[in-house]
């Protein structure tokens, strides 16, 4: 999944696992249906977020495995996945079958764990540890990455970290991708998020609330990614932004604020400071993401800010075109 400075804007829609959730649905056909009309109508990709108790969903890799089976060409992604909630070795054989049943189409964005109260308790659910959570998160990728390359000619077959050691990693089925799917760090701009991404990861899922900190970020991970010696493309510079879509803006805003406000039991105007979000027609939802594409974003990863997302997945995409004509 490597890309150029110069490489084609890709757009991506969140599937709404969450917020069937909160309605108490978990039902699948309907997600699937979401996934067949979101190809139709152009989108490039589908992504599912991840928890287990903190902001309850079906399973993405269930779901994801799901989605590819009715659709062809769409990408399928996690935003995010947070590995610690399973065993590395079981999270690389779930992750090696959804690549295989997808055929190759799989990215996978990760994150360490929201810092909050509701994620900390989660991790305990299943005996994680939320204490030291960016370094596992870290060394899962490793040793995902060992197994999946373990077996080819010179490829280590075990593996010793500070967290975990495995043997016999060549027994495990590898992914349909050689090496595996792309690893994409969700994270903010912190400098020890982007020393990270730069020299670890193949792509960079933050949600910053400002295009202008994106651009500076993004500048960043690029300097830093040449000075360890990656070449140009090797960081896909990605984006996760909130939008609803609505021709009265304040309509707009008050059914974005009730989504938020159901899905972290905050506020929009808490939220706004950390994560992107717009709300209006959706030309100026496409306006607003167009700033972060000339910053330099060549895949967003947009989430539908309410709890009935499917009527505006027609609007949002008659503005891909523009949008695409961007890059």
């Amino acid at each position: 999944m490597a890309t150029t400075p110069f490489a084609p804007l890709r757009i991506g829609v969140l599937l709404p696992t969450r917020e069937q959730a909160i309605q108490g649905s978990f039902a699948a056909s309907p997600l699937l249906d979401f996934a067949r009309r979101a190809e139709e109508l152009g989108f490039d990709s589908l992504w599912a977020g991840d928890s287990l108790t903190a902001r309850a969903r079906l399973d993405p890799l269930v779901v994801l495995s799901a989605a590819g089976a009715v659709t062809s060409r769409v990408t399928l992604g996690t935003a995010a996945l947070t590995p610690a909630l399973r065993h590395p070795l079981i999270g690389s054989n779930m992750l090696a079958a959804l690549d295989h049943v997808c055929q190759g189409r799989l990215v996978l964005g990760l994150g360490a764990g929201f810092p909050m109260p509701e994620t900390e308790a989660e991790f305990g659910a299943v005996g994680a540890s939320f204490t030291g959570r960016v370094g596992r998160l870290d060394e899962i990728t490793r040793i995902w990455r060992t197994a999946w390359r373990s077996g080819d000619e010179g490829e280590p077959t075990e593996f010793a970290g500070r967290y975990w050691q495995a043997t016999d990693l060549d027994r495990l089925p590898r992914p349909c991708t050689p090496g595996g799917p792309p690893l994409w760090l969700a994270g903010a701009d912190t400098p020890k998020v982007l020393e990270r991404v730069a020299r670890h990861y193949d792509g960079w899922l933050p949600f910053l609330p400002s295009s202008e900190a994106y651009g500076r970020a993004s500048a960043r991970i690029a300097e830093l990614a040449a000075e360890a010696g990656r070449p140009p493309g090797a960081i896909v510079p990605a984006l996760y932004a909130t939008v609803t879509v609505g021709d009265d803006e304040a309509a707009a805003r008050a059914e974005l604020e009730h989504y938020i406000e159901h899905y972290y039991g905050r506020s929009l105007e808490a939220m706004s400071t950390i994560q992107a979000y717009s709300w209006g027609s959706a030309q100026a939802c496409a306006d607003w993401l167009a700033e972060y594409v000339r910053a330099g974003a060549r895949h967003l990863v947009v989430r539908i800010g309410s709890l009935d997302p499917e009527p505006q997945l027609k609007a949002l995409a008659e503005a891909l075109p523009a949008l695409r004509e961007l890059s």
